[in-house]
């Protein structure tokens, strides 16, 4: 986000304990400086500011940006796959109108197509450095490009070592927004979290991401250095149960797991409190559209062993959960707890630890398995098409299809915001609450580390820390 512009950007709001994070709801200018939706909602024109320039110098114009359009929906793997899920699929839908001006023909209304255009994917490549370096068998340029910018972002990369760091200095002819403050910045990966934790308490680094629940209460406790937190936006910490694998293709020994399980045990010994609850609704119904929300389900298990004898299992069964050894600090304890939980009802659960956890997930082989899901955009359709329709994405480690589900979702992309939108929402999170191939366990809590002597932190969608933001006094 910090080496290359989009077309848009989305604003920012405060939340409720004063942190700042971006609005969904708010779309400001950043390449563009202006856009129009067409009456019949056929097209959206875009109108580039004037004497935009990529960080070599070379001017940007609409023909860049239909190429980088263009590519996003050839190139093939995840980039792909997400335009699709807004509805850009085609190169004929990217039109240059004129050396500042370009024009997305819309195949259909999509309420996701114009805010997609301000997140992580499509951002604006230098098409001439990047065609300099295509070949047959990499028209795209993907094998520069993954070591080298061809961005026009507010800071250029100075330099990059895979794996290790990344070194930006700022971009002083960048227009699409207010220069940042800094005028380097350096971001390094430390696998081990007690050397993060070791470094921001030393001051060695001014930010510290990715620290263990128990590392972020002990810093907070010692009130020197600034934790930031906030819930993360349309992210879920679950347990998935394979609804084509016995006996879970039984909704009700679906809803007799997410009966047994210690919700609150597993939000104290997993993240030590730090997480939005996400059981124990009081109906079985939504209240409204938002998500995540929590299901209505507690820990009774009395409930949890009549579903499991009107099942036939009285007797419990074997099975086995799996999760991320990336994860271990937060998700080991939580198998556990479910381990005995479940152990009281009579069933024997074996643990896996799985540390190809991301490459294995898409086998969709695993009976249960903890898994996490974050969303880039806020709404519930959004995140429901990633695990919930029948598209069967990698992420739908459930393998979960239901074509009515698939109706309500495809229904709730062309619907306009506001009642119409809630009420297709409402149904199809009431039907993945009765259904539940996914129980929640919580929202998860983004914690970062902030030296007492920066300011600017802004929770971001991508959940990264971005530079351009941040200050030190």
């Amino acid at each position: 986000m910090m080496t290359y512009d989009r077309l848009v950007q989305f604003g920012t709001k405060i939340l409720p304990n004063g942190v700042p994070t971006y609005d969904y709801n708010k779309l400001e200018p950043q390449l563009a400086e202006s856009w129009e939706i067409a009456p019949d909602n056929s097209a959206i024109v875009f109108k580039l500011k004037e004497g935009l320039k990529f960080h070599d110098g070379a001017p940007i114009a609409a023909r860049d940006v239909k190429w980088s359009f263009d590519r996003f929906v050839s190139v093939g793997g995840f980039p792909q796959r997400q335009m699709e899920q807004v509805s850009l699929t085609d190169v004929n839908q990217f039109e240059v109108v004129d050396e500042r001006t370009f024009k997305i023909k819309l195949l259909k209304r999509d309420k996701l197509t114009l805010p997609s255009l301000a997140i992580v994917v499509p951002g604006i490549y230098n098409s001439e450095l990047c065609k300099s370096h295509a070949t047959t068998a990499d028209p795209w340029a993907l094998e520069f490009t993954k070591v080298n910018s061809a961005g026009s972002g507010a800071y250029k990369v100075e330099s990059f070592k895979p794996d290790e760091q990344i070194i930006l200095t700022r971009f002083s002819d960048w227009k699409g927004g207010t220069l940042p403050k800094q005028e380097r910045a350096l971001y390094r990966s430390v696998p081990a979290a007690g050397t993060r934790r070791a470094l921001v308490e030393r001051a060695d680094a001014d930010v510290a991401t990715d620290l263990p629940p128990r590392d972020v209460a002990d810093i907070a406790a010692a009130k020197k250095i600034k934790i930031e937190s906030a819930p993360q936006a349309n992210t879920l910490r679950y347990l998935a149960l394979s609804t084509i694998t016995k006996p879970f293709d039984d909704v009700r020994v679906r809803q007799a797991i997410a009966y047994a399980i210690p919700y609150d045990k597993v939000i104290e010994s997993a993240v030590y409190g730090r997480a939005k609850p996400m059981f124990g609704a009081p109906a079985n119904a939504p209240q409204d559209a938002s998500w995540p929300q929590p299901f209505p389900y507690s820990h009774d298990p009395d409930k949890a062993k009549a579903l499991l004898s009107d099942a036939g299992l009285a007797g419990g069964f074997e099975t086995k959960l799996y999760f991320d050894a990336g994860a271990a600090t937060v998700d080991e304890p939580a198998a556990l707890i479910i381990q005995d939980a479940l152990g009281k009802l009579g069933v024997k659960l074996t643990i896996e630890k799985i540390p190809d956890f991301f490459a294995r997930r898409s086998q969709k082989n695993w009976p249960m398995a903890i898994d996490v899901f974050g969303a880039w955009f806020d709404g519930a359709d959004f995140f429901f098409r990633w695990l919930w329709h029948g598209q069967n994405t990698v992420f739908n480690v459930a393998s979960y299809k239901n074509p009515e589900m698939d109706k309500l979702l495809d229904a709730a992309r062309q619907a306009r915001e506001g009642n119409d939108y809630e009420a297709i929402a409402k149904q199809f999170i009431k039907l993945a609450m009765t259904e539940v191939p996914y129980i929640p366990l919580y929202q998860p809590v983004l914690d970062v580390a902030v030296q007492q002597d920066v300011n600017g932190y802004v929770y971001m969608f991508h959940r990264q820390v971005d530079a351009r933001t941040l200050a030190k006094v």
